[in-house]
C-alpha cells in the first residue's frame, strides 16, 4: 500500500514538474517583455544623463 502512495505521489510530482518546464518560454518570453517596458518607462520619466547624448564624438570633426 505505501508503495502505490508513494508511486501516485511522484506521478503527481513529476505533472507538476512537466507544466512548470511547459510555461517556461513562455514566462521567459513575458519578463523579456516587462523588462524592455519597464526600461523605456525609466528612459521617459528620469532626466537625461549630463554628458551621455547621441552626437557623434568630436574627435571625427578634428582631423
Amino acid at each position: 500500500m505505501l508503495s502505490f502512495l508513494l508511486l501516485v505521489v511522484l506521478v503527481v510530482i513529476a505533472y507538476f514538474a512537466w507544466r512548470i518546464v511547459d510555461q517556461l518560454p513562455d514566462i521567459v518570453y513575458r519578463l523579456g517583455e516587462i523588462q524592455r517596458d519597464v526600461a523605456e518607462v525609466r528612459r521617459l520619466v528620469e532626466p537625461p544623463e549630463q554628458g551621455a547624448d547621441d552626437t557623434p564624438a568630436k574627435a571625427e570633426d578634428a582631423s
